[in-house]
């Protein structure tokens, strides 16, 4: 069985074919700067990735396609698990586009074109939030007044939730364990990112909130601030509301404070002694630690830490100093296994680390495709 997997962007659009009961991707790839001359709309994109597809010799006809899996960032408190799409639910979804306007409009767009180009499919909508469905009331609550959060809907959802468990799925898989029988910290740490704490098997903590915004820095986005800061700009520097949460999302975090969000190239200006490049990785790294100890708090003991996503899995000195000097705490890094790259899962701790560091690569995608199968 095959699937193909749409991510759907303000100006992207990302697709793979997947086979997910052998794991193997048969293509995947992109297409970029839609509202451009050349790809004017998501309609041209979809139609350019089917284009890309055929001149690699795939006829989606031919390839047994049972479903198009499509990436939905939030599905509210109505969405907790993979869903058949239908038009009441892109009309639910649309109405979410408040909690992420800049994900939950594109993702519809993608979805309107597919179910046009592909009518005969069934399609299916995963929800970046599904797995932080049911945290804790603790975890999961704001302390803000609870009629005003009931009425519109406030509370913490949590992002990345497909990458989440997948990783914690594939952590318990490496280490020959019982997924019930571990407590997890999951750093998905890319342009975004987010932290999660997982015991036995269910998550109980995340760092992202009502928003993709709040919890670690990010690339662009400023993670947790204090929200005085919001009025402060609106009353005293007279910014509008657009403004802020356009500063917050796009010209905050690593790039806001280093005026770089690519970490390579961060880790060049740090080495040439720029003082700003090297503040903003502190400031990075000094957010990850506390939500590394908080979680370590929050489950009380940790089985395994790992590591995903384009940084966690790429960048051995932001796993190295996320983790220095917490040997205290059963943490463990071995420099040498930590320094070395590779594509696949692997133990980064030493030996007699009591907590078990590991990297596991990311694979929404793959993670989309196999829901979709359960679905249909």
């Amino acid at each position: 069985m095959t699937v193909l997997v749409v991510n759907s962007g303000s100006s992207s659009l990302k697709y793979a074919v997947v086979q997910p009961g052998s794991r193997e991707f048969l293509a995947d790839g992109i297409i970029e700067e839609i509202g451009s001359g050349s790809v004017p709309d998501h309609d041209a994109a979809l139609r350019a990735a089917f284009d890309e597809l055929a001149a690699g010799g795939l006829d989606l006809d031919a390839l047994g396609l049972v479903a198009v899996g499509h990436r939905v960032v939030h599905g509210g408190k109505t969405f907790y698990r993979p869903t058949i799409i239908d038009d009441a639910l892109i009309a639910k979804v649309e109405e979410l586009a408040p909690l992420a306007p800049l994900h939950n409009p594109p993702a519809v767009l993608g979805i309107k074109v597919a179910r046009k180009l592909l009518p005969d499919l069934p399609h299916v909508a995963v929800f970046d939030t599904a797995f932080f469905h049911d945290l804790p009331a603790a975890a999961a609550t704001y302390a803000i007044d609870d009629e005003l959060a009931e009425e519109w809907k406030i509370r913490r959802y949590g992002f990345h939730g497909t990458s989440h468990e997948y990783v914690s799925q594939q952590a318990a898989a490496f280490l020959d364990r019982p997924y019930e029988s571990l407590n997890q910290i999951v750093l998905h740490l890319g342009n975004g990112a987010s932290a999660s704490a997982i015991a036995g098997g269910r998550p109980v903590d995340t760092s992202m909130g009502l928003t993709p915004m709040e919890g670690l820095v990010m690339g662009t986005r400023s993670g947790d601030i204090d929200p005085g800061i919001i009025m402060y700009l609106w009353r005293t520097a007279g910014m509008g509301v657009e403004d802020i949460e356009s500063m917050l999302n796009r010209r905050s975090g690593v790039l806001g404070l280093g005026g770089e969000n690519d970490f390579r190239k961060l880790h060049q200006r740090i080495d040439s002694g720029d003082e700003s490049a090297q503040l903003a990785y502190d400031v990075y790294i000094h957010r990850l630690r506390k939500y590394i100890g908080a979680y370590l708090a929050v489950l009380g003991h940790t089985d395994v830490i790992t590591f995903t996503a384009g940084v966690g899995e790429n960048d051995a000195a932001v796993r190295r100093d996320a983790l220095a000097g917490l040997s205290g705490l059963g943490i463990q890094i071995d420099e040498a296994v930590n320094s070395v790259r590779s594509k696949e899962a692997r133990r980064i701790s030493t030996p007699d680390s009591p907590t078990t560091v590991l990297v596991v690569p990311t694979n929404e995608e793959l993670a989309i495709a196999q829901a979709c199968v359960e679905v249909v």
